[in-house]
């Protein structure tokens, strides 16, 4: 990718217009294309889905890890509500959500034969867990996004 122009807007994100410049069997492209980023210069998605997030509902998206290259969860002061989000579902959680039976919360986006091999991956949260404080509701927002992505 090569980047062609930057704008910057003060809510907190910046859209990147980029030119493919080849594809994998090395032909130079034409395909141009507009992405969002925070200022850190980490992928939030399309330029639709930043504005969505960050101007309509006022969430500031971030990496679940800091080893992540994509923001999937987010913090809305006004709501007090930690989001967690994939190209699929988006949802809130704030102090006092419980996790219920059948949520995503509560199951992993993993198979059973993976989460075998690879227990540290599971970030579901067991049935009944209730956001006492938001860093809670940032866990339940995390899971949800591992859950659906």
């Amino acid at each position: 990718m090569k980047v062609i122009k930057v704008r910057h807007y003060k809510v907190g994100y910046e859209i990147r217009t980029e030119r493919l410049t080849e594809d994998e069997s090395g032909v130079p492209g034409g395909m141009v294309m507009k992405k969002a980023y925070t200022p850190d210069g980490h992928y939030i998605g399309k330029s639709r889905w930043a504005y969505r997030l960050i101007v309509k509902r006022g969430i500031k998206p971030e990496r679940r890890e800091p080893a992540d290259r994509i923001c999937s969860i987010g913090f809305c002061a006004r709501e007090q509500k930690w989001y967690g989000w994939s190209h699929r579902a988006i949802f809130g959680f704030g102090v006092g959500d419980v996790v219920k039976e059948g949520d995503c919360t509560a199951s992993s986006g993993w198979t059973e034969e993976y989460l075998s091999e690879h227990p540290e991956e599971d970030l579901s949260l067991p049935v009944g867990f209730e956001a006492i404080a938001l860093d809670d509701a940032r866990r339940m927002a995390v899971a949800f996004a591992d859950s659906v992505s």
